[in-house]
């Protein structure tokens, strides 16, 4: 007897789950041999928006801080091919929010016909380590004030 289940597909993002969208541009250098963007460049689109978030929001350029956000988890579920020169924007929300670590919720949309149709999602965990020991610490206060502003209950 066969138990497995057919999985329903998941929801859809929406922009309105996400506080913040960040815009992203793909580049001519992201499309390969097939005529769409790789599958790596999403990862790309994920950390950019991310750190150049962070960096805006806190006035403060990340890399000279004590402690840095080192990635310890990433996934990312495709729903559409990108290509150049699609824009985008990357929706940032915050998932779990703790001591040393942060989940953010990620997906990417493309700007098409005036709306923003799904591309990508994804999950980073960032880990805040000590830049000279590289043992974890505190996510620094001026990064954790930034986060709150994008913890939300309907982070996917």
């Amino acid at each position: 007897m066969n138990n497995c289940q057919p999985t329903r597909p998941a929801a859809q993002p929406d922009p309105e789950q996400f506080p913040v969208l960040w815009p992203m541009q793909t580049r001519w250098a992201d499309n390969d041999h097939y005529g769409h963007v790789n599958n790596v460049t999403y990862y790309s689109y994920f950390d950019s928006a991310v750190n150049g978030w962070l960096m805006a929001t806190t006035g403060v350029d990340i890399r000279e801080l004590d402690a840095i956000g080192v990635v310890a988890e990433t996934s990312c579920r495709y729903l559409a091919e990108l290509s150049f020169p699609d824009r985008l924007q990357v929706g940032l929300a915050v998932q779990r929010l703790g001591t040393r670590s942060v989940t953010y919720s990620l997906a990417i949309f493309r700007e098409s016909e005036g709306s923003l149709q799904p591309a990508a999602t994804g999950r980073f965990v960032h880990v805040y380590i000590d830049m000279q020991t590289r043992k974890p610490v505190p996510i620094p206060e001026q990064i954790r004030k930034a986060l709150m502003q994008l913890v939300t209950s309907t982070a996917t």
